[in-house]
């Protein structure tokens, strides 16, 4: 059973799932979309005919209020996903229990929790995305800044950032690099700013984000690069380039939420989702970077080796933004949003 948006509808579906069904039910809070996820509960419940796997497809940010609002009587299982930054603030909010999974030692220190509250099973790239059939090849962005161009002026459509982990890391990486260099905000709000002015619209899922990019609404956006390899195996018109000036490189991470109704069937699940196997699985069928670093380049496709390439790390203080970054958003809700 999966369920879905709206809430009213989410907390119904769970309370009759187990009509009928003597299934153990693990529950996931997500944002890694129908495509994975549908793909990991076929596979886990194949393996293990004794869970049912329930998933709640929703923004990092989205996932993070939620749980917390649930802590006195915890309703998901595993919080399956999202910026390693936002999962600090979790851990931080006490929303997390420690579990050290199977495959800990072979993802990097710092794609681990210290204290073994979440760890990271993938990485996530922000990149330059566009509709290749309004922007040419050769004029296309190629970095950061290239969006300030008056040429794009009203023709990028951006996800909702207040509910997007990926978008709250690009702005958190712009305004952390304005502190690092000039010891304030303001450089980067003014940057942000800017890029307000050329926003046609924020948008607040990223199926309405690739519908307009299709329809032609707007010719660009700051997106992922999983979705844009999905949709260009749809052969839907969209291309992307890696900003040569660097790009945040996000531990997207997993963690035992604190209270969980079925906490050891989440342990099992959790060591079997960055266990080799299914690594594998959802790099192969759905374009998802490994966090673990024990891959051969030849047990990798092409993609991901071409990626790796590609991709230039950005020097971003991560701290600092799981520090800061809530308040950095509100302060571009208020300041920036409309402004530019």
């Amino acid at each position: 059973m999966r369920i879905f948006w709206p809430l009213s509808s989410v907390l119904l579906a769970l309370a009759l799932s187990g009509c009928g069904d003597d299934r153990t039910r693990l529950v996931l809070y997500s944002p890694h979309g129908r495509d994975l996820l549908s793909l990991l509960e076929a596979e886990y419940e194949r393996l293990n005919p004794e869970v049912n796997v329930q998933w709640l497809d929703m923004g990092s940010q989205e996932i993070h209020d939620r749980v917390r609002s649930e802590a006195a009587n915890p309703q998901a299982d595993v919080w399956f996903g999202g910026p390693d930054t936002i999962f600090a603030r979790g851990a931080a909010d006490g929303l997390l229990a420690p579990y050290r999974p199977e495959w800990a030692e072979q993802v990097p220190p710092t794609s681990r929790n210290p204290d073994d509250l979440y760890f990271g099973v993938y990485q996530a790239v922000p990149i330059l995305f566009f509709n290749s059939d309004t922007v040419d090849a050769a004029s296309a962005p190629t970095d950061w800044d290239d969006l300030l161009d008056e040429r794009w002026r009203d023709k990028i459509i951006i996800r909702e950032p207040l509910a997007s982990g990926t978008m709250r890391t690009a702005f958190g990486m712009v305004l952390a690099r304005s502190v690092a260099e000039t010891g304030g905000l303001e450089r980067g709000l003014e940057w942000l700013r800017r890029l307000d002015g050329q926003t046609k619209e924020y948008v607040q899922n990223p199926a309405l984000l690739f519908e307009k990019l299709i329809r032609r609404e707007g010719d660009l956006t700051i997106w992922e690069l999983t979705d844009a390899l999905l949709q260009q195996q749809r052969g839907v018109p969209l291309d992307y380039r890696f900003p040569t000036s660097g790009t945040p490189i996000i531990d997207d991470a997993i963690g035992l939420v604190k209270g969980a109704r079925n906490p050891e069937a989440a342990k099992r699940f959790i060591d079997w989702v960055g266990g080799r196997d299914a690594t594998l699985l959802v790099v192969r069928e759905v374009f998802r970077l490994p966090a673990r670093h024990d891959f051969a380049p030849e047990e990798l496709p092409e993609w991901a080796r071409e990626a790796i390439d590609g991709i230039v790390p950005a020097e971003v203080d991560w701290d600092l933004i799981a520090e800061e970054g809530s308040g950095w958003m509100a302060r571009w809700d208020r300041e920036v949003r409309g402004k530019g």
